[in-house]
């Protein structure tokens, strides 16, 4: 059986890249209100560890994941495969 290929998002959190719609900067204020919202409806996923959000990545169907990554390290992750915990997300501000 094939093994599933997952996108560290972070802290020993994987998501499924068969999942992945979109990932984008959590820096606006429209995509912090969506954050608000979505976690009303418990479709959000905080992944942080508790530290500033950075990224967020839209999930099929309708969920969010919260990462304390940005989304330009998980796309060079996502397309390098290169999915290793490391020092670098430790420090990563």
């Amino acid at each position: 059986m094939a093994q599933p290929v997952v996108l560290n998002v972070g802290f020993y959190n994987y998501v499924m890249t068969d999942k992945i719609v979109a990932m984008v900067s959590s820096e606006s204020a429209p995509m912090r209100r969506m954050i608000q919202t979505l976690r009303k409806d418990g479709k959000v996923i905080d992944a942080t560890q508790g530290r500033r959000t950075k990224s967020i990545i839209f999930t099929a169907p309708d969920g969010i994941v919260l990462s304390a990554i940005s989304q330009e390290t998980l796309a060079k992750r996502l397309s390098g495969g290169d999915n290793t915990v490391g020092e670098q997300e430790e420090h990563e501000d």
